[in-house]
C-alpha cells in the first residue's frame, strides 16, 4: 500500500476564536508522499512535536552504524489508536477502538482513510487542548 494525495471534504474546527483548518492539516500531514521514507519521517516528527504525550515512534537501525529510521508510529487520541507501520518500501495503517487503554477492535485502513482519521482526531484534540491547538498551528504555519 502506498500513500497518495487526495482531497478531503473536511472543514475547519474552531477552538475559542482560533481555528484549525482540517484541509490544511490533512495536506500538511500528507506532505510529499512521492518519497515514502521522507513522508514517514516527516509525519513522525510533526506528530512528536504536536502531540508528544500521545505519540509513540519506534525507530530502528538498518545496520550497525546506519541512522535510525521510523518503523512504527502509534497515536492515541481519545478512544482511537492510529498506527502506521513502515517496512522501508510500503506502509500498513490501521485504526483501533480503545476503552480504558484496552484495544477492543482493530481495523485495517488505507493510507488516505488513516490520514483523514488522524486529521479529525487531531482537530478534536485541538478543541480540547490549547497546547495542542497552538502546536498544530505552529505545524501548519511554521
Amino acid at each position: 500500500m502506498t500513500a497518495r494525495n487526495t482531497s478531503s471534504s473536511l472543514g475547519s474546527v474552531s477552538s475559542d476564536d482560533s481555528a484549525v483548518d482540517l484541509e490544511l492539516l490533512a495536506a500538511s500531514l500528507r506532505a510529499d508522499t512521492s518519497d515514502l521514507t521522507a513522508f514517514v519521517e516527516s509525519l513522525a516528527a510533526k506528530l512528536e512535536e504536536a502531540v508528544p504525550a500521545r505519540t509513540k515512534v519506534e525507530r530502528r537501525r538498518s545496520g550497525m552504524f546506519g541512522p535510525k529510521a521510523v518503523r512504527r508510529i502509534i497515536v492515541d487520541l481519545g478512544d482511537r489508536r492510529l498506527e502506521l507501520r513502515y517496512d522501508g518500501g510500503s506502509v500498513q495503517t490501521q485504526g483501533s477502538k480503545l476503552s480504558g487503554g484496552i484495544v477492543l477492535k482493530n481495523e485495517p485502513l488505507d493510507a488516505d482513510a488513516w490520514l483523514a482519521a488522524l486529521s479529525e482526531a487531531l482537530a478534536t484534540e485541538a478543541r480540547r487542548s490549547e497546547t495542542t491547538r497552538k502546536a498544530l498551528e505552529r505545524l501548519l504555519t511554521g
